[in-house]
């Protein structure tokens, strides 16, 4: 196993942890399973949000009794003083603990900075000082937001979509954070699901002795993998290399990274679906997209009417109505039986 500094915290973990996102999709029953069976095979970094539903519940449900032995990190959406606490108290609650290791700023919008009208970072060291939580955090999907706060110094940590897709100017944060004693917590190491090779993507993150990968876990099967690779750290060997580099070469780019932030759209398309339906295509089960369900999301982009919402809300600056066009003709020419 290999296990890692959390940058100035001090906290030493397991370099895999658990992205709990995804269980607030399953049964709680079968999601306090999956977090229990990863703390039996070593994992002890988990990290969660309040507005991910019921998945803050479902770790207080199966780690509350071995909470002094492992790392949660929460999330606050909070950008006023009054909800940051409303929604601190509640993930304690939730989370059945008295503390917060890491509680992080959820994708605002800006960096919270002391005496801001906003009042947020100063609520977070208030709570800090009467022990709710240890560190404070930040998340984020745009690089300007994320810069900012590395150069703050003012974060223990940083979250921040990281893979081996990563673009140029975002395989500059590990070493940026490094210099100035921050972890980098690395969500969607698998794009969105588009890397398809967890022993690539493992080996390639985990080079990074600064670097926490977060692994988002649905399926008993997946936890697998990663416990796997846990006990056996799989090498960046020339085979693996040339998976990364074959992936790069066909998905790197304008690629939709499924984060969401696009949403709702106006009407009612499924836009991580639908913007990355020529990569599912070629690398996912194809009833993804060609299935009952899966053609009549496509069918709905039909109904674009390029209000240009979503492109203003995306993080990564896509011309998101163009890339569904994209996609929705890759879709339409697979169901004439043609190859992609």
């Amino acid at each position: 196993m290999s296990r890692i500094k959390l940058g100035k915290t001090g906290l030493v973990v397991e370099q895999h942890g658990f992205g709990a996102l995804p269980i607030q999709r399953i049964p709680e029953k079968d999601a306090v399973y999956l977090l229990r069976k990863a703390w039996d095979g070593g994992m002890d970094f988990f990290d969660t949000a309040r507005f991910y539903t019921n998945s803050e519940e479902c770790v207080g449900l199966a780690l509350a009794d071995v909470r002094d032995k492992v790392v949660i990190a929460t999330k606050t959406m909070a950008l006023a003083a009054d909800d940051f606490w409303e929604q601190l108290h509640f993930s304690l609650g939730q989370m059945k603990t008295d503390y917060v290791d890491i509680y992080q700023f959820h994708n605002p919008p800006f960096c919270p900075k002391p005496g801001g009208e906003d009042g947020l970072y100063d609520a977070a060291l208030k709570a800090k000082e009467e022990g709710k939580i240890r560190f404070i955090g930040i998340t984020n999907h745009r690089l300007s937001v994320a810069n900012e706060a590395i150069d703050s110094g003012l974060y223990a940590s940083l979250q921040f979509p990281f893979s081996y897709l990563a673009g140029e100017q975002d395989i500059k944060l590990p070493e940026r954070c490094k210099e100035k004693g921050m972890a980098l917590i690395a969500m969607k190491a698998l794009a969105g699901g588009l890397i398809t090779d967890s022993a690539a993507a493992s080996a390639w993150l985990t080079q990074y002795d600064n670097v926490e990968a977060i692994w988002g876990i649905q399926k008993e099967k997946e936890l697998d993998e990663f416990l796997a690779h846990m006990k056996n750290p799989p090498e960046l060997t020339a085979e693996r290399q040339a998976v990364i580099d074959a992936d790069r070469a066909e998905i790197s780019g304008e690629f939709c990274r499924a984060c969401g932030y696009c949403l709702p759209c106006p009407v009612d398309i499924d836009i991580p679906l639908c913007a990355r339906a020529s990569v599912l295509l070629r690398r996912a089960p194809l009833d993804m997209v060609l299935g009952e369900e899966g053609q009549a999301k496509m069918r709905k982009v039909a109904d674009c009417i390029e209000c240009g919402t979503c492109s203003s809300r995306c993080p990564y600056g896509l011309d998101t109505p163009n890339l569904l066009k994209k996609n929705y003709q890759d879709f339409l020419e697979v169901l004439d039986g043609k190859d992609l």
